[in-house]
């Protein structure tokens, strides 16, 4: 018996010592690799890959959009022409003009110049947007050029001139959808 006040260290209880075999080794399962017809029948899932074009009454709604564009980008550009020209003459504006005299030639040149990027860079997206209503047309539209499959219609709506999925045009590589499609094409071959 401890006495009282004393320190008392306690052993631990040590419990019967169970014998554990060593850990049998888990079993080892060989997979073979699937038949081909296997892989072809899986990429085909309609969910996964969906329709091949879109309806008329998308392909519609797409052209109303791509018009509306179209014509606001060409208002623009009249716009842009108008600030371009000289009223009076009808000719370009040229550095010889009253209005360059008030004001310092850099900054006019300057002006000038990105009014004719504008001008540019309008022209290139309206073109874009005939190149878009002619896809149309042929019932092209909206299908990516580098797997086939359709293009998400938020990014359509969003850039109607689109003709690869978002993911393709920021980073060159295709998304999951377009990576089965791809292979399925390369299986078909």
């Amino acid at each position: 018996m401890a006495k009282k006040g004393a320190k008392h260290t306690a052993r631990p209880k040590q419990g019967k010592k169970v014998k554990r075999s060593p850990k049998k080794p888990a079993a080892v399962r060989i997979v073979k690799p699937a038949a081909k017809k296997a892989v072809t029948e899986k990429v085909d899932h309609p969910v996964l890959l969906g329709p091949k074009a879109f309806s008329q009454e998308e392909l519609q709604h797409f052209k109303e959009i791509i018009l509306a564009k179209r014509k606001e980008t060409i208002e623009e550009l009249d716009t842009l022409k108008e600030s371009m020209m000289d009223v009076t003459t009808g000719e370009y504006i040229s550095e010889s003009s009253n209005y360059s005299l008030h004001m310092e030639q850099g900054t006019d040149a300057m002006e000038r110049e990105k009014t004719f990027l504008f001008a540019s860079r309008g022209s290139k997206f309206v073109n874009q947007l005939d190149d878009a209503l002619a896809r149309i047309d042929a019932k092209t539209y909206g299908v990516c050029k580098t797997c086939g499959l359709l293009v998400p219609k938020e990014r359509l709506e969003a850039v109607p001139t689109a003709q690869t999925c978002a993911e393709f045009k920021n980073t060159g590589l295709p998304c999951e959808r377009g990576r089965v499609a791809l292979a399925k094409k390369r299986t078909m071959k």
